[in-house]
């Protein structure tokens, strides 16, 4: 399905960072089927995008996503078989067949609400941010049905079983805070900070080599469910593939960087790549003294 105009989604564009943002504040961005459609056909266009270097995964209005419009997706749909299976394949292939192998690095930026079908793009992305009075909830138990599609597959792949168990089961709300205890999100931090926040990590990762970025998120997906055989032969090759097709050729132009020029210390900084990007030294922390001749990360 073509979609000529976006009413569901917006798109921003600024500095390598493109904000991809549900747009039906009205509804807390539940999420209906011409929304599904858009946000497929936009993460699919910005995959290959030159000047899209982060894809950040928000909502307009102050929320993330009250989860699927029940009306619009659930009941206008009984009737419709053809209807509902288009728009689910819809909702699942963006909100996880793209995220969670896209090759751009994504941040969820979560506020208001974060309920139900939202957990699977809070989940597919590679990293969230959420403020810290931002309501999660897995409310499906409380009318009637379990936690569908995916979302109970990544959810109890994210965190501890008990956890898991205890909100799906009970339903009952929890806040940010609660969310970074038990590793939903990366950092809960206060509402007015969270876009500032985003943008800060954001820059962080581009800063870092495309083409290793890329491999090590791939990687760190994909060997979770490797036993350790498998995973010594797919990182094998994974390393092999990005010096064949790596046109920052990072190997080589990290270690010289490193080795011969001295221009930085890889414990707390990146090389500098052919676009500039280089990370400085985190706050508070100084690079290593030199003590020794020894060479060492």
């Amino acid at each position: 399905m073509a979609i000529t105009k976006l009413e569901c989604v917006t798109v921003e564009k600024q500095d390598g960072i493109t904000w991809v943002m549900l747009n039906r504040p009205e509804k807390r961005n539940a999420m209906s089927p011409q929304l599904h459609y858009e946000m497929d056909e936009t993460l699919r266009d910005l995959e290959t995008d030159p000047e899209t270097k982060v894809v950040v995964i928000g909502g307009n209005g102050g929320y993330f996503s009250a989860g699927q419009d029940l009306k619009m997706f659930f009941r206008e749909n009984e009737k419709n078989p053809a209807g509902r299976k288009r728009a689910a394949e819809a909702a699942n292939r963006w909100r996880w067949e793209r995220l969670y192998k896209y090759d751009k690095p994504t941040i969820a930026m979560v506020e208001g609400y974060c309920v139900g079908g939202a957990f699977m793009q809070l989940l597919g992305t590679d990293f969230a941010i959420a403020a810290e009075d931002t309501v999660f909830s897995l409310s499906e138990v409380n009318w009637g049905i379990l936690p569908g599609a995916l979302v109970s597959k990544v959810v109890a792949d994210a965190v501890l079983p008990r956890h898991a168990l205890y909100y799906c089961c009970l339903g009952e709300a929890f806040d940010g805070k609660e969310a970074e205890r038990i590793g939903m999100i990366n950092f809960a931090v206060p509402k007015k900070k969270l876009r500032a926040e985003t943008i800060k990590l954001a820059k962080k990762l581009m800063e870092k080599s495309p083409a290793v970025l890329r491999a090590t998120k791939h990687a760190v997906r994909q060997v979770r469910t490797m036993d350790f055989d498998q995973s010594y032969d797919y990182l094998a090759a994974k390393g092999q593939a990005i010096k064949v097709g790596d046109p920052e050729d990072s190997y080589n132009t990290g270690l010289k960087q490193f080795l011969d020029e001295k221009a930085y210390k890889p414990t707390f900084q990146s090389f500098k790549t052919k676009d500039g990007g280089a990370s400085k030294p985190a706050k508070g922390k100084k690079p290593l003294a030199k003590k020794s001749k020894v060479k060492s990360a």
